[in-house]
């Protein structure tokens, strides 16, 4: 039996199992996905937002610039790429510079550093390529932008490393309350725990619902995105929000931590939380809404479009909007729930895993021992293409795998593959090296060197290559066959 069960592997579930291994705990992460960070984690703003937005009195207001302060420390010994370039706010009129100046207000309240009104002049010589009608803008120098997605692994890798038990692909299906502790039944054997998480995500309150009266639920809200080339990713040099409204924080421009440039999201309900298919009228929405601030968009330099889904909180018999994060130990002793966790979240996690660990779960389980073995950082993951000649030239003397370029749209190698298949929380698929390594996100898409990637995966993990899945157990497959043999039947 476990101490502690963490339902979902997404960023919250990830970083809070890490943070966990602070203690001597024997903890176990089970997702019903066939990799980590695979749902909202996946396709998000990559967004770590400076906290001038979420109101002080709320959970997003508390945890928010406090997370974002954690970040230079946290993505070093993760080894996670993350800048701080900055974000403003744009107003294109007088009512919205009033919006700007209560977004102001209320980041000084949340203890936001360096926030400045800017005017037109002052916005135009930071970002050129702004719409002209822009008259001024909030600037927040703490936001930044990072991965999220290789966050999230990283802090999985780093749980394993540090003794957390990682089960992917357990679906859960039901929990049995045995008043003392949980047996949590899944697709692939049943777990028992005596304390449960619920960091499952759009899930959570499906998951909530085995065990207790649900006193929360969770919608689910599509958003649409836009990747374009790295030839348009210095057309803006920090992140571009609209002013916001009722409606949400807007169609957002920004760079990404890897060089290519972002638009979107929308925010449009569904109700299916599988839903993750792009249509045309919404994609033609972001173009209209994202020209509004940054004109010269080219998009005849997109190379990908897609969408994500996230979630907004609904409590109180489900008639009110909380809009906030649900982060507390439920009716049903012993059973945490970390839900509700929307935009600010990825900002946020630091700051809210250290409260799941130290308010919630320490005064739940009294006497808790710090583990003394517990290593914070992440062994370094080699990324040829950034490397100086010398390095280059020693790591190939080192391993011959590392001077065999698989992805060339980002300059990926085999030994750079090998090294993330073999890993603690190793990719199985190609959808998961290319989360890890961005094989395949380049400007091709993975058109020259999935193939090759599904020959590397087959060999390290020592399975015949129509075995290789791009993502799910049961998605679609790659290889049906021989071409010879397909062409004969045919």
């Amino acid at each position: 039996m476990y101490d502690i069960a963490i339902i979902g592997a997404g960023i919250a579930g990830s970083y809070i199992a890490r943070e966990l291994t602070r203690y001597k705990l024997d903890i176990v992460l089970l997702d019903g996905e066939n990799d980590v960070g695979n749902q909202i984690t996946m396709a998000n703003s990559a967004i770590v937002h400076a906290g001038f937005d979420a109101p002080a009195s709320k959970l997003k207001g508390k945890f928010n610039a406090p997370g974002n302060i954690m970040y230079e420390k946290v993505c070093e010994d993760l080894d996670v790429p993350f800048k701080r370039c900055g974000s403003l706010v744009v107003a294109h009129n007088e009512y919205e510079m009033a919006t700007i100046q209560e977004l102001y207000q209320n980041g000084l309240k949340n203890g936001v550093p360096g926030l400045q009104i800017l005017f037109k002049d002052e916005v135009h010589a930071m970002e050129p390529n702004l719409n002209e009608d822009i008259c001024g803008a909030l600037y927040a120098p703490t936001a930044g932008i990072v991965s999220p997605f290789e966050l999230c692994i990283h802090a999985a890798e780093n749980a394993v490393d540090n003794g957390v038990t990682l089960k992917m692909n357990h679906m859960v299906s039901d929990i049995k309350n045995h008043h003392g502790y949980f047996e949590i039944i899944t697709n692939a054997g049943n777990v028992e725990a005596k304390y449960v998480i619920n960091a499952a995500g759009l899930f959570a309150d499906n998951i909530y619902a085995m065990v207790g009266e649900p006193y929360f639920k969770l919608l689910a809200r599509k958003g649409h995105y836009f990747i374009f080339d790295k030839e348009a990713g210095s057309l803006v040099n920090s992140v571009i929000f609209p002013c916001p409204s009722k409606k949400g924080k807007g169609i957002l421009v920004a760079p990404t931590v890897h060089g290519n440039l972002l638009i979107g999201p929308d925010a449009e309900p569904v109700s299916y939380k599988g839903d993750i298919a792009t249509t045309g009228e919404r994609l033609d929405y972001i173009k209209e809404n994202a020209l509004k601030n940054c004109p010269d968009l080219p998009f005849n330099k997109i190379i990908r479009s897609y969408a994500g889904l996230r979630n907004t909180p609904v409590r109180d018999t489900y008639t009110t909007t909380d809009g906030d994060f649900i982060i507390e130990e439920s009716p049903v002793r012993g059973f945490i729930n970390v839900a509700g966790y929307e935009s600010p979240g990825l900002t946020s996690i630091p700051a809210v895993a250290h409260h799941v660990v130290e308010n919630i779960v320490k005064p739940m389980i009294p006497h808790l021992e710090e583990n003394p073995d517990y290593n914070p950082k992440v062994r370094k993951h080699l990324r040829f293409d950034e490397m100086t000649e010398d390095e280059k030239v020693e790591i190939i003397k080192e391993d011959p795998k590392y001077g065999k370029v698989i992805c060339r749209c980002e300059t990926i190698t085999e030994g750079e593959i090998i090294d993330v298949i073999h890993r603690s929380a190793g990719a199985r698929s190609v959808k998961a090296v290319k989360k890890r390594t961005r094989a395949g996100m380049g400007r091709c898409q993975g058109g020259f060197c999935s193939p090759r990637v599904v020959e590397i995966l087959a060999r390290e993990l020592n399975v015949p290559l129509d075995d290789v899945m791009y993502d799910q157990q049961d998605s679609a497959y790659i290889l049906s066959g021989h071409t010879k043999s397909v062409k004969e039947e045919a």
